[in-house]
């Protein structure tokens, strides 16, 4: 009995720390097939559509993350900066996908956000999804790209190395010992 007990103990334990763990390290955007994470879940090869898709669902992704932890938190750099960055994000894709007759995907990006606790957590989601869409960028610009293609990527990748700047930034004012996150790529 007592070992039964002991068992369920350990289980509910290892639970706990798996998804602190998870959270801690800014996993938010926990999902399969969308955007950068789902990006990561494929190999190195994509269709110009692939692209295009995962670019635009992780732009809607981080506008409506970042909306959502400012309903939280209320409005608070750097957060209502980069909104502003995300929905010009989305108005140069746009475009693209008229262009080669691509269907624009709708965005569902709001049923995978998770809200961090604090502000702090949220800075620092801020940074791995910065660190996440830089990644996704390389790999799209490593890819025989139309010149049209490569030239919004690179302005998005730019972007998103602002906004990851604009995290450092704000976890470094919050955390008050320049313990901001880099990007060690």
């Amino acid at each position: 009995m007592i070992r039964l007990i002991n068992t369920k103990i350990i289980f509910y334990v290892l639970v706990l720390l798996v998804s602190s763990v998870l959270l801690i390290n800014g996993q938010s955007f926990a999902v399969t097939g969308y955007g950068a994470q789902g990006v990561k879940d494929q190999d190195d090869s994509y269709t110009l559509k692939d692209m295009l898709i995962y670019a635009i669902q992780d732009e809607y992704l981080a506008k409506t993350e970042y909306e959502m932890i400012i309903n939280q938190f209320g409005n608070q750099n750097p957060f209502s900066n980069i909104i502003k960055a995300e929905e010009y994000h989305i108005s140069l894709l746009i475009p693209l996908f008229e262009k080669y007759k691509i269907n624009i995907p709708e965005d569902t990006s709001k049923k995978y956000v998770i809200i961090p606790e604090d502000i702090n957590s949220a800075l620092k989601i801020g940074v791995e999804a910065e660190i996440d869409n830089i990644k996704m960028y390389d790999l799209f610009l490593e890819q025989e790209l139309p010149q049209d293609i490569k030239e919004i990527f690179e302005i998005l990748k730019r972007g998103s190395e602002n906004h990851l700047k604009a995290f450092n930034n704000g976890l470094n004012r919050n955390m008050g010992r320049g313990q901001g996150y880099k990007n060690n790529n």
